[in-house]
């Protein structure tokens, strides 16, 4: 990709959010965000996409190694510096140092402190009792038993725990690299790791006291040393089970991430070039994930996270229901059937002032997704133009999948369920950024001309569905 159009994609990105937040503010004054919220939004879109520019020409001539070294360490010292910040800033927004509306966070960690003392105290039975009775069930218990287990060892100090965050966070930048590296090419490789290290959404989680960061984490990883398992052909015990721990660990956070990251190995080893896996090593392979897959499903924790899949990502109108009892307009169409098309792209960015604080506070971080979508979307049209799908295999699957389970879900406008997708969709948009070509700016610039009119009509929406326009 030559550089004036690594920065002419920068630019438009810049453009787009600044010409749909003039046009929204113009046409819905009476609603515009207030001036803190533009503030956010602007600075997190200048952010990430001036600094990605900046950052990736400095280290593209670098070796991998020293790329490496400086990608982790920035990395850390961003998300070590937003958790300073940020804390004082929820602080002085709210009194506490935890985000807007911090209902989760605040159970969290009420719970995991009770469980700390209950532990110390040797009072085991009645952990037990804690954890069985907890309405929110083993796929939301992982996170739970993390922080009980960080407050055993050092104290009830929230600080502790979001430095963690930044510390797998940075460390995931890194795995991100290595993945689209041994699989899309080093430039790839080098723009999605400069994507990730400047990301709001990795930044911002680091922030919050709620599971996303570690949720993160652990998908990656396990995609990354699944990839190595495959690649490498070091078929020891330790590479088998690093992969395989790093999965089942996912379904104690989020049932889905669990799920589809079984469905995208198989994907990967019955798609994989041959030099990598023979035929017969391929069933062999994608039967015992599919065995073992069937016997976590037989266990009692299986049965219970197959129900909690089925009542969470299995009721298609569970969010149109809810949007008729809040007398909303247009609840009729927060179903399945018309989000599924914008799977990559939703939730669109929330320019107006009828929204919850944490959506105006991150209308930037929405709208880097919606922009980068195109590009993810474009990338499988080049994988096949290239005959480079295989490579996409892993990454592909467990982001096309995983998307399409949230977009058809309850979760389908909450930003924070598709966050599992960024990892890939990164890859996958830094893959077509580099494989662009001149006749793919007549699809470029209608996305981004679709993108503005659809950014206006989704905030009218909101308007209108409360009567307010």
């Amino acid at each position: 990709m030559p550089d004036r159009l690594h920065r002419h994609f920068q630019c438009m990105g810049v453009a787009v959010y600044l010409a749909a937040l003039l046009i929204v503010s113009t046409c819905f004054h009476q609603h515009a965000l207030l001036p803190l919220w533009m503030a956010w939004g602007i600075g997190t879109v200048l952010c990430f996409f001036g600094l990605g520019y900046w950052f990736y020409q400095r280290w593209r001539h670098d070796t991998p190694k020293a790329f490496t070294r400086k990608l982790f360490w920035w990395a850390l010292g961003i998300r070590m510096a937003y958790v300073g910040v940020i804390i004082f800033y929820y602080y002085f927004q709210t009194g506490v140092s935890f985000e807007y509306g911090a209902t989760d966070s605040w159970n969290y960690h009420r719970c995991a402190g009770y469980l700390a003392d209950l532990l110390r105290a040797g009072q085991f039975g009645e952990m037990v009792n804690v954890l069985s009775t907890n309405r929110l069930g083993f796929s939301d218990q992982g996170y739970l038993l993390y922080l009980t287990g960080l407050y055993t060892c050092f104290g009830k100090n929230i600080l502790g725990p979001r430095l963690l965050k930044a510390l797998m966070s940075a460390w995931m930048c890194v795995a991100i690299y290595r993945l689209a590296s041994r699989n899309l090419g080093e430039k790839t490789a080098r723009i999605a790791a400069v994507m990730a290290l400047l990301l709001p959404q990795f930044i911002h989680y680091n922030g919050t006291y709620q599971k996303e960061t570690e949720l993160l984490f652990l998908a990656v990883m396990a995609l990354e040393r699944f990839d190595y398992l495959i690649h490498s052909k070091r078929y020891t015990f330790w590479n088998i089970l690093v992969p395989v721990l790093f999965t089942v660990l996912t379904f104690g956070f989020r049932t889905i991430v669990g799920m589809t990251l079984i469905a995208s190995f198989v994907v990967d080893v019955l798609c994989c070039e041959k030099p990598l896996l023979s035929r017969r090593a391929r069933v062999v392979v994608a039967a015992s994930i599919v065995l073992l897959a069937g016997l976590l499903a037989l266990t009692p924790v299986g049965k219970e996270m197959l129900m909690m899949a089925r009542i969470n990502f299995g009721t298609g109108n569970a969010t149109a229901e809810k949007y008729e009892a809040m007398e909303l307009g247009y609840a009729q169409y927060a179903s399945g059937k018309y989000t599924a098309p914008g799977f990559l792209t939703l939730p669109l960015t929330n320019l107006v002032e009828e929204a919850n604080p944490n959506q105006k506070m991150m209308n930037g971080n929405y709208y880097i997704k919606n922009y980068l979508a195109f590009f993810a979307l474009l990338s499988l049209v080049v994988a096949f133009r290239e005959r480079r799908w295989r490579s996409l295999s892993l990454v592909g699957s467990f982001t096309l999948v995983y998307a399409v389970a949230i977009a058809c879900s309850f979760a389908f406008n909450s930003e924070r369920y598709h966050l599992p997708v960024m990892p890939g969709l990164l890859i996958m948009a830094a893959f077509a950024m580099v494989h662009f070509r001149r006749k793919d700016f007549k699809w470029y610039y209608a996305y981004c001309a679709v993108l503005l009119v659809a950014i206006v009509v989704w905030n009218y929406l909101k308007l209108a569905a409360r009567g307010l326009v």
